[in-house]
């Protein structure tokens, strides 16, 4: 037997002598948050999908005795840190660390995935940027455009001196936003950024610049208020997963 698999045996029978049911850990679906959650058809009925969803059934299937609910419900993104903070949400799938964030809640060690981040302007702009301080420069000109609430926001203000309107809720209002010259680049993940565009219906009337602006890891964020048992218990089985190769094959899934 393999380390990592000793050490989720160890894991599981530590809590083997108290754990009497199935732990229910409560979560939601994170709207407008592709390719996290997105909405699929099962069965021909309405479903959410997507990598966080592939990941939850994983662990399930490697820990039966955790077992994820809420995950068919969609909310936004304030709306699951309220609920992780007041203890009524457990887990949050899919987040990038920040400071804030690091203060408020705790987070599984092992990264679900990683990201890059790329900037979309008007496909008529010349600009030409291959990392923040070409941005910085510009000033007034380089409005950075992002999606409130969401963990790249911390990011940005973290850089430093960049102009920042994070004030949509939605690609499709910073599109809309890009577009309107109320912002030169959009800031948004890959995957991710090409399907959102996709779904904003206008392709030809943006570009995504080549340039890679950072790379971040996501994790699973967990509750303060969650019972410590179970969070050990998913910190295993989410690293016995990495382990596998299991976490890299689900997120080759919904590269764009």
């Amino acid at each position: 037997m393999k380390p990592v698999d000793l050490l989720f045996a160890a894991v599981l029978f530590s809590f083997s002598s108290t754990v009497v049911a199935v732990s229910e850990i409560r979560t939601a679906a994170q709207e407008a948050s592709d390719p996290k959650f997105v909405t699929i058809y099962k069965d021909g009925k309405q479903a959410v999908g997507g990598i966080c969803v592939d990941i939850m059934r994983a662990v399930e299937r490697v820990d039966p005795g955790l077992r994820f609910i809420g995950d068919q419900s969609w909310q936004p993104r304030a709306r699951l840190e309220a609920g992780a903070i007041a203890g009524t949400i457990d887990v949050i799938c899919g987040s990038l660390r920040s400071k804030d964030r690091m203060a408020k809640f705790d987070f599984i060690e092992t990264s679900l995935f990683s990201v890059d981040y790329v900037l979309a302007v008007r496909a008529d702009d010349i600009v030409h940027v291959n990392n923040w301080e070409d941005v910085r420069r510009l000033g007034d000109n380089g409005v950075v455009l992002a999606i409130q609430g969401f963990g790249v926001v911390d990011l940005l203000h973290e850089i430093g001196g960049l102009k920042i309107d994070a004030g949509a809720n939605s690609s499709k209002s910073n599109l809309d936003k890009l577009i309107a010259g109320r912002g030169r680049f959009y800031c948004h993940r890959a995957p991710g950024m090409m399907t959102e565009i996709r779904h904003w219906g206008q392709p030809e009337k943006v570009k995504v610049l080549p340039a890679v602006m950072m790379k971040e890891n996501f994790y699973m964020i967990t509750s303060k208020k969650m019972a410590p048992s179970d969070a050990k218990r998913l910190g295993a089985a989410i690293a016995l997963l990495d382990k596998r190769g299991e976490l890299a094959a689900m997120f080759e899934k919904y590269r764009d």
